[in-house]
């Protein structure tokens, strides 16, 4: 299911050692809280079907990500992030492509997008 990016980067569903990568990134771009632990959130995302976790690479490293999942008729979107060294080349949107195309392809409808006030 490799989608390659606009910037020429390709994205994927996350790979199991992908996780500490996953969750730095989150962390470097303010999408963490305190109360909320990302690993049982990626723990969640992984373990049904309705739900994945897709991330952009350049190289090795995870440079993006987007969660996305959805309860049959409506899809959401979460941890839509990306390195701040790859900001501005499209990836954000890229991102948000392939994730639409994952709920789209599941017969998916409607979409919603969380975005903190602050972010």
């Amino acid at each position: 299911m490799t989608h390659v990016t606009a910037a020429g980067l390709p994205i994927d569903h996350m790979r199991e050692g992908d996780v500490e990568a996953l969750v730095a990134l989150w962390q470097a771009a303010g999408l963490t809280r305190p109360w909320n632990d990302p690993r049982a959130d990626i723990a969640l995302a992984r373990r049904g079907p309705h739900s994945t976790i897709l991330v952009a690479r350049d190289g090795d490293a995870v440079v993006g990500s987007v969660m996305v999942g959805h309860d049959g008729h409506r899809g959401w979107i979460y941890y839509l992030a990306v390195a701040a060294s790859h900001g501005k080349r499209g990836l954000g949107r890229g991102l948000s492509a392939v994730a639409e195309d994952w709920l789209r392809a599941r017969g998916v409808p409607k979409l919603m997008l969380l975005v903190r006030p602050e972010n």
